[in-house]
């Protein structure tokens, strides 16, 4: 059943240009995220242009934007020094050579210094690439066919690991032992044999799993939190348990970095946590706004890219515009007291949002850690994808959602989505958003 907005008229323009796309581009976007069914319905808003924390939309409507492009604009949307690197090295040098520039290992050094678990690094294009890197060299490495995934996230769109991202409970198995599930048709068969799924936070279904087919398990590939089911953060000792179970039985473990990578901490969700995996994969976070990604980790594992022992290849990988743009941020986001500033920001907000929704009387609490965070609208805590399946109130999320945008704060639909901060978010625009939401939650309750 298609939604409408309460006030269609404050969109117009966007509701006209999506009818115009639908006639030519399959749903009227490019990506499943902006699509009427990941919860952008009727239509998404069409984007005139972004400006630090803002975003102005083709009606005119500005919104303080906490959606950031689903997160690689961590220093607001046209930073100054990054968008003047690119524009430089466009127009002096070019963007696209297929042979190497002294840049790529300047921003290697940059990146291998930031992160302590980086010893030699890679770029790549997306996520999606990284992963599939990742779990070539796991493979390679150790031997091994089988990699552990966990439900509900999402390690890109590549046939290998696009299973259990938001399955059916009723056709994932039991709970303690679920089983693959496609995330679509036109998966080839087979792929699910060499992938054990398992639920997030539970170190006891870890532990089984390795002690039943240890000798198997190539990689165990996992966010450090769970970004794609909302925002879920591991349990006390979860992440610590999970690097000595791996470690103890010679698994890769993989930690897909993408949204938290530069954004908890300029060491990512491992400098957060204090873990070290054995390869990382970035991406959102290391540009500034413009795509690149990278693998990097021990150096004896990416030894076996060394010598072309694991191809990884991509004519656009370490493009001009990607390496201006990730060595651009990388000088930007190593300032120190940088991060220690924006987690003050992000407290002072998550705190002030649970203090509202607590007053207004909602079944809800908020879950951040730095500048990401999501607000659940559940009367049962939410530790797992499962939980989230199970007790989200997404009809609740869905008002409130919509409340916020028509007093101009804009973020993701979807309450398996995140809202992010940028380091372009001012107090003022903390205290505004606090003042919005108050009235929305009298609403909600």
């Amino acid at each position: 059943m298609s939604m409408t907005y309460q006030k269609p008229e404050r969109s117009a323009k966007s509701a006209a240009l999506f009818k115009t796309a639908c006639e030519l581009i399959p749903g009227g976007v490019n990506s499943t995220a902006r699509a009427t069914w990941s919860g952008w319905d009727p239509y998404p808003l069409f984007v005139d242009r972004g400006e630090g924390a803002y975003l102005f939309d083709v009606d005119g409507n500005r919104y303080t934007d906490y959606l950031l492009g689903l997160g690689p604009m961590i220093l607001g949307h046209r930073p100054p020094k990054i968008t003047a690197a690119v524009v430089k090295a466009i127009q002096e040098r070019g963007t696209v050579f297929a042979l190497p520039t002294a840049d790529e290992a300047v921003l290697a050094q940059k990146i291998v210094d930031i992160v302590p678990s980086i010893e030699r690094v890679r770029l790549c294009n997306t996520g999606t690439e990284a992963v599939i890197y990742a779990l070539r060299l796991a493979r390679t490495f150790t031997g091994r066919q089988k990699a552990i995934r966990f439900e509900g996230m999402y390690h890109g769109f590549s046939d290998g690991v696009y299973w259990s991202k938001h399955p059916k409970i009723e056709e994932a198995g039991p709970d303690h032992q679920p089983v693959a599930v496609a995330q679509g048709p036109g998966m080839p068969t087979g792929i699910s044999e060499n992938l054990i799924i398992l639920p997030w936070n539970d170190v006891d279904a870890l532990r089984d799993a390795i002690a039943r087919e240890g000798h198997n398990i190539a990689a165990v590939l996992t966010e450090a939190v769970m970004c794609n089911t909302g925002c879920i953060l591991p349990e006390p000792g979860y992440l610590e348990a999970m690097r000595e179970l791996t470690e103890k039985a010679g698994i890769v473990l993989v930690f897909d970095e993408v949204i938290t990578g530069f954004r908890l901490n300029v060491a990512g969700a491992q400098g957060h946590y204090g873990i070290k995996p054995d390869l990382t994969i970035f991406a959102k976070g290391l540009g500034g706004g413009f795509p690149v990604a990278a693998l990097g980790g021990r150096a004896d594992i990416m030894a076996l890219v060394s010598d072309g022992t694991v191809s990884m290849a991509g004519t656009y990988s370490a493009n001009v515009i990607a390496v201006a743009a990730a060595n651009a941020a990388m000088d930007e986001l190593r300032v120190p007291g940088l991060y220690e500033a924006l987690h003050v920001r992000c407290n002072r907000f998550y705190d002030g949002l649970q203090k509202i929704i607590h007053d207004a009387g909602v079944d809800g609490y908020v879950v951040g850690v730095g500048p990401v965070l999501q607000v659940w609208f559940a009367k049962a805590p939410i530790r797992n994808y499962r939980d989230a399946a199970r007790y989200a109130d997404h009809d609740k999320f869905r008002v409130w959602w919509e409340g916020m945008l028509e007093r101009g704060f804009l973020f993701h639909p979807g309450a398996f989505e995140n809202l992010f901060v940028s380091f372009a978010h001012s107090d003022d625009d903390i205290d505004a958003t606090l003042s919005a939401a108050a009235e929305v939650m009298k609403l909600l309750k």
